[in-house]
């Protein structure tokens, strides 16, 4: 081997970008050596080197115990560490699901939010929406009198699914006609799932804002029935109502802004 072929510490550190501190533990533990000692006890690697040590490392970021690592790379054959990497890959597989579900989660509601700091609330207008995927759920009953009855049945059959009931709800009514007369009781509730079996179409809505606790719509169903008729749109089913600011960013319920949006069958001449 040429001398002039051979890379420093310093040098193989900047190479691998794992620092010299790091190089000289895994001498020390004999996981990852030099190719060569100085007489003056320098440590030389060569660059083929540094495809090893890459993955000694990663998988000492994988929390893989140095002393499994050091077994798998001087006593084990090719089928053992093989196993040993496809027991890992299973492991990062849970875990790489585990952050797209938060991320999917979280851009939930930054989109919900976003939207809620930008929204004129005084204002009936209409909006082009894009499609979104939502999971909608069995029609509710209120028999009993009390609202949460329909909303846990809800969040029950959700878990049934899989679907995680930390994704926004929001309220899904059949028809503007529905949502006119019985306005804070929605035909059925659907989940933001990202992944959802239904969708809401995408396409130009009637849109509108409301401060107030869930099912407290105030004049909202009004305004926006009047809007409609006094700038000859019409609309159809089904109505969509969804918290743009919940319990998560306010803390007082009177002051939970509800988006509305109903999609605009056609402008009348």
């Amino acid at each position: 081997m040429n001398e002039q072929d051979l890379l420093s510490i310093k040098k193989f550190s900047d190479l691998t970008g794992i620092s010299q501190s790091k190089l000289r533990y895994y001498d020390e533990l004999k996981l990852f050596q030099p190719i060569k000692r100085g007489e003056n006890g320098y440590r030389y690697y060569t660059a083929s080197q540094a495809i090893a040590v890459n993955c000694i490392n990663v998988m000492q970021h994988l929390k893989i115990p140095i002393k499994r690592i050091f077994d798998a790379r001087h006593h084990e054959t090719p089928r053992q560490f093989l196993d040993i990497l496809k027991n890992h890959e299973l492991e990062l597989n849970k875990e790489l699901f585990r952050l797209q579900q938060a991320y999917a989660l979280i851009h939930a509601y930054t989109e919900l939010i976003s939207e809620g700091l930008n929204a004129d609330e005084n204002a009936i207008t209409t909006v082009y929406m894009t499609e979104k995927p939502i999971e909608i759920g069995e029609l509710n009953d209120y028999s009993s009198g009390y609202f949460y009855d329909s909303f846990f049945k809800f969040i029950g059959k959700m878990k049934e699914k899989k679907i995680d009931s930390a994704y926004p709800v929001g309220g899904f009514y059949d028809s503007m006609d529905i949502f006119l007369e019985k306005p804070g009781e929605p035909s059925r509730f659907f989940s933001q799932f990202p992944t959802g079996r239904d969708k809401k179409e995408a396409g130009e809505y009637l849109v509108g804002y409301a401060r107030g606790n869930y099912g407290k719509l105030g004049d909202l169903p009004e305004r926006m029935k009047n809007y409609a008729k006094e700038n000859n749109i019409a609309v159809g089913g089904p109505v969509y109502e969804i918290y743009l600011f919940d319990e998560i960013v306010v803390d007082d319920p009177n002051r939970f802004l509800i988006q509305v949006s109903v999609p605009i069958k056609n402008k009348r001449k």
